[in-house]
């Protein structure tokens, strides 16, 4: 079988069981297995595939069938134009995430700052943010241990490990510290909501690191508090929010003494990120 043959019986699949990207899906496979590039796999349409690729195309095709995330299947997801590794452990990094990335990015260049990611994840934020920041260091925590070990994989991976630390915490254990700058991509979606997540969202991604508590704003809340503690006068705080939220997480920034320096809109016009300056 060629891999033309090959694309076109794992398509027909993904189409039968309704994925929308059935054709993209099954060139990204079957060039991850080939550990090509797609361009050159689409330009080599006729070349012969050997009976044990087929067996795991084959076996990869069925996972995408049921629904499992394209980049779990792949243990890679691309953000911020860097290969990051992804596995259940941690939320599929999202590419609106990548507007907070590029704000905090172009505030802080060239300025030599110590940074805290709260719910770090794949690490996606803080070690984008660090590969842009010369002079930054930071440390990312999680309660999740499988979140972790893949951040930590993913500093090794881009070079990053001597500027940043990943550890196993929650944020009310963080202190004896002092920040320029917290980043974070908190849970925000509401319980009640988290049903009507497609089946990829909510079959196959952690769901700690979704579920915002009854109003979404359950971990927000919990790290502006902790903001409020830790941040550096005029330090920053960096935080991706849901659809809808923008006018409670406004008062609660009030309360807390912050001051919002800059809102970030995504590509569908709700305010996405909030930027706000720590008073004292």
């Amino acid at each position: 079988m060629n891999a033309s043959e090959l694309l076109s019986s794992g398509s027909k699949i993904l189409k039968k069981n309704k994925i929308e990207t059935h054709q993209l899906d099954s060139e990204l496979v079957l060039s991850s297995l080939l550990k090509k590039q797609r361009e050159s796999l689409l330009i080599n349409l006729n070349e012969e595939v050997s009976k044990n690729t087929i067996n795991n195309f084959e076996r990869l095709i069925s996972r995408r069938a049921h629904k499992e995330p394209l980049a779990y299947i792949l243990r890679s997801k691309e953000f911020w134009s860097k290969d990051f590794f992804v596995d259940k452990g941690a939320l599929i990094p999202r590419p609106e995430t990548e507007l907070l990335c590029e704000s905090v990015i172009k505030l802080f260049k060239n300025k030599k700052i110590h940074i805290l990611d709260m719910g770090t994840g794949t690490g996606c934020i803080i070690l984008s943010v660090l590969s842009e920041i010369k002079e930054a260091k930071g440390i990312g925590i999680d309660v999740s241990k499988e979140a972790i070990k893949v951040a930590k994989k993913n500093s090794k991976k881009l070079g990053l490990n001597k500027r940043v630390k990943f550890i196993n915490k929650s944020l009310e254990d963080i202190y004896g510290y002092k920040f320029d700058l917290i980043v974070s991509n908190p849970p925000y979606i509401k319980t009640s909501d988290i049903k009507n997540l497609s089946d990829d969202v909510k079959r196959f991604e952690p769901k700690i690191a979704l579920d915002g508590g009854k109003d979404g704003l359950d971990v927000i809340k919990k790290v502006i508090y902790k903001s409020n503690t830790i941040l550096n006068k005029l330090g920053i705080l960096a935080l991706e929010i849901g659809y809808g939220q923008y006018f409670k997480v406004s008062q609660i920034l009030k309360e807390k003494n912050f001051e919002e320096e800059l809102l970030v809109r995504d590509y569908r016009d709700n305010v996405r990120c909030v930027l706000a300056k720590f008073k004292d």
